[in-house]
């Protein structure tokens, strides 16, 4: 069974997306009543294999003026004026010490791919849930990114994609989200602090990153936490927070990226060493980026919400016996099984318009405006495209693995 809801353009949904604290906390939606879900215990399905990641090497781009690599430029293949529209001038007081460029994307599709850790590799990867640029797979690549498919992020300038694993229920279902919530967020080039290292930059062309938590299980400065939906109170685990979190209430991972990049790798073996955390300095107290990681990006800080239902066990019992929502990383063929949301993490490969990302980064960031839903912080803002506008609120069936 399926329920479909279309959101009405664009008001209610750029409010929501302009009331996002640093969090990413905020109430995505408006939840519809909760659909009846069958609860008669069946057994839970044995999880898919675990494949053995191929560390690989992206393509190293080239040396731009400013001193760090990316890729050649590859230009927008259809009329980018139909996708960008007339705004209002965002709010110009400062919303932090940061400048702030928000969106909402709606999920796009289910699939064992991984194009960053499985590149090439179709099925290798557990399962996950794709946002963003709607023919991500295992073959893809900034150029296919930039070229292809259209995008559950506003419209197809913004062909970046993002996934993290799927959300199972335990029988054999995929628990599709709501929505994912994306706040990027840095200090403008004007700060002193930008002054230090090599300076703050934008997010450089073919740059792709795993962040989050690695398979081993929550650790120090994962800069993961779950939450119920206005609620109170941040956990490290999935059943933690379902405790207090009513049927048909939204739960939520949040995770923040990394912001610190060492500005000669657009990838690393392991996906995650090219980039780094702001770490506090002794001397100073204050954040900055280690010498290593000399470039300061635009961090984002992704909320990934769902609708709950009777399927979520809401004991709090962090055992891996119990049927209820992990995600699919969490339980594993070959690996210790972990408590649900102990290996949660996300993947991101950008892919967006150049135009539209200097925009964005020039008015939102380095003016230190607040943009929200898309707005590029100049008048103008990415339209929503139609598949930006609907989402499925109901579970689906887990996909063929080839």
């Amino acid at each position: 069974m399926r329920n479909v809801m279309r959101l009405a353009y664009l008001p209610a949904l750029m409010a929501i997306a302009g009331c996002v604290p640093e969090d990413g906390t905020e109430d995505l939606l408006t939840v519809p009543e909760p659909v009846a879900v069958e609860t008669t215990p069946e057994e839970t399905p044995a999880p898919a294999p675990a494949p053995t990641p191929t560390p690989t090497q992206s393509p190293t781009g080239i040396k731009n003026e400013k001193g760090y690599v990316e890729l050649d430029p590859i230009a927008t293949n259809f009329d980018r004026s139909e996708w960008i529209g007339g705004r209002s001038l965002p709010d110009s007081s400062a919303p932090d010490v940061v400048g702030a460029f928000r969106f909402i994307c709606r999920p796009s599709h289910n699939a064992y791919d991984d194009p960053i850790v499985f590149p090439g590799q179709k099925g290798a990867a557990h399962l996950h849930t794709f946002f963003g640029n709607t023919m991500t797979d295992a073959n893809s690549t900034y150029e296919s990114l930039r070229t292809t498919g259209d995008s559950t992020c506003n419209n197809a300038l913004n062909r970046s994609a993002y996934w993290m694993p799927a959300l199972m229920n335990g029988r054999g279902q995929v628990v599709m989200p709501d929505a994912i919530s994306i706040y990027y967020k840095r200090r403008p080039a004007s700060d002193p602090a930008c002054q230090e290292g090599k300076g703050c930059v934008p997010v450089p062309r073919g740059l792709r990153y795993v962040f989050g938590r690695t398979m081993s299980g929550p650790g120090p400065g994962d800069h993961v936490y779950f939450k119920c939906m206005n609620v109170d109170g941040k956990y490290d685990s999935l059943p933690e927070a379902a405790r207090n979190c009513p049927s048909g209430r939204q739960i939520g991972a949040v995770v923040a990226s990394p912001q610190c990049w060492n500005g000669t790798e657009l990838d690393s073996a392991d996906h995650r060493s090219h980039m780094a955390y702001m770490q506090r300095d002794r001397n100073t107290g204050q954040q900055a980026c280690p010498s290593t990681h000399p470039y300061t990006l635009p961090q984002f800080t992704m909320g990934v919400w769902y609708t709950t239902d009777d399927t979520l066990d809401r004991s709090g019992d962090l055992s891996t016996s119990r049927q209820t929502w992990y995600f699919a990383s969490d339980r594993m063929e070959g690996k210790t099984w972990l408590p649900s949301g102990h290996t949660f993490h996300a993947d991101w490969f950008g892919a967006w318009d150049d135009d539209v990302l200097k925009t964005w980064n020039d008015n939102c960031i380095d003016k230190l405006l607040n943009c929200a839903g898309g707005d590029l912080g100049n008048g103008t803002g990415l339209r929503l495209n139609e598949i930006s506008r609907e989402r499925d609120n109901n579970l689906v069936d887990v996909p063929p693995r080839t």
